[in-house]
């Protein structure tokens, strides 16, 4: 299911914000940040963490199809090949209720050897809130951030430990900030599965935050097979380096390789063209069109 055009429009924010060099200045050089490891089987978890040149690993869990079972033996995987002084944290996207989330935790932070903390285990905040009060494991808040009406509603109802802010969604690298001075709660930034143009916003907005206790989720780059600029937006020893704007920009020759079918070009000159016209019945406040 796409996203109608009301959640469309930040992106596009936050491509112009970039466009503009118009990111805040940096409080440090570099960003430490995770290995993502997808709902895959244990052997492929293990090359990924092993893979990965990170201390932190975030494991995908709850995936649809698949059991607790499942999500014990990949993060047991993910164990061995970071060793005992690796940090797991796991994330399930909503993918529980209230006591299976309760539940799985658990079962899950044992065979872990401790998680750092579990993300967005169920999808709304107030259940989020449920879950928080029934586990010792930390609560991160994702979906109900990015996808809220109201992102401070996780802060209203003590239903996170920890903001996970992803820029794309939020709107632009200032806005994140805003959030993550007003939200008051430490912060993790993390991918939308961007290409390398669009992870340097994310490496942007960890690099000017004033605090920076935990490892962001922004090497994704390394889960894909192509990219589109010559520099890659990858990891040294489970560091980022921060880049200005300007200094990671497209290739024609990658760009043309990556290009999609007429037919999805077109889409998405419709959908631009909608985004366009949403902000523009939303400015003299006309109902936007959905």
């Amino acid at each position: 299911m796409e996203y109608d055009v009301a959640e469309v429009e930040p992106w596009l924010r936050c491509a112009e914000e970039a466009a503009a060099g118009d990111w805040p200045e940096p409080v440090r050089d570099v960003v430490p940040v995770n290995v993502t490891v997808p709902a895959t089987d244990p052997e492929r978890a293990h090359a990924i963490a092993t893979g990965g040149g990170c201390r932190t690993a975030k494991v995908k869990v709850a995936e649809r199809g698949q059991g607790i079972a499942d999500d014990i033996a990949r993060i047991e995987a993910v164990r061995d090949a970071l060793g005992p002084g690796g940090i797991i944290r796991i994330d399930a996207n909503g993918g529980w209720d209230v006591d299976v989330a309760v539940a799985s935790i658990a079962v899950l932070d044992r065979a872990a050897g401790g998680l750092e903390y579990v993300e967005q285990p169920v999808p709304d905040v107030e259940s989020l809130a449920a879950v928080r009060k029934r586990v010792d494991v930390p609560i991160a808040a994702d979906e109900s951030i990015r996808r809220a009406a109201d992102p401070y509603r996780v802060r209203e109802l003590e239903a996170a430990d920890i903001a996970v802010l992803k820029v794309q969604p939020l709107g632009e690298v200032r806005a994140c900030l805003r959030i993550a001075e007003e939200i008051g709660l430490p912060v993790v930034v993390s991918s939308a599965l961007e290409s390398s143009l669009g992870l340097a916003a994310g490496v942007a907005l960890a690099a000017a935050l004033p605090e920076l206790p935990h490892a962001c989720g922004l090497a994704t780059a390394q889960l894909m097979r192509s990219d589109i600029t010559p520099t890659r937006v990858l990891p040294e020893d489970g560091f980022l380096r921060v880049t200005r704007p300007g200094r990671i920009t497209p290739d024609g020759a990658l760009l043309e390789g990556a290009r999609a079918p007429q037919e999805r070009q077109d889409w998405w000159q419709r959908r631009l063209r909608d985004v366009l016209d949403y902000r523009a019945a939303a400015s003299i406040g006309e109902n936007p069109p959905r």
